[in-house]
């Protein structure tokens, strides 16, 4: 009984934290631009990579 006096204010605690990070998260702009990323890996928009040492 005692160790549901620890984990149920933990869960709450817990929780809450988890609840502010996603509202920061969604305040400063992390899930504006969903397709943005992966688009970007798509496009080919440097030549090939080459080592200076097999110039």
């Amino acid at each position: 009984m005692t160790a549901l006096l620890w984990l149920i204010p933990a869960a709450l605690v817990l929780g809450a934290m988890g609840l502010l990070g996603f509202f920061w998260a969604m305040k400063s702009g992390q899930y504006d631009d969903l397709d943005g990323a992966a688009e970007r890996i798509l496009i080919d928009d440097d030549g090939p990579i080459v080592d200076e040492d097999e110039r």
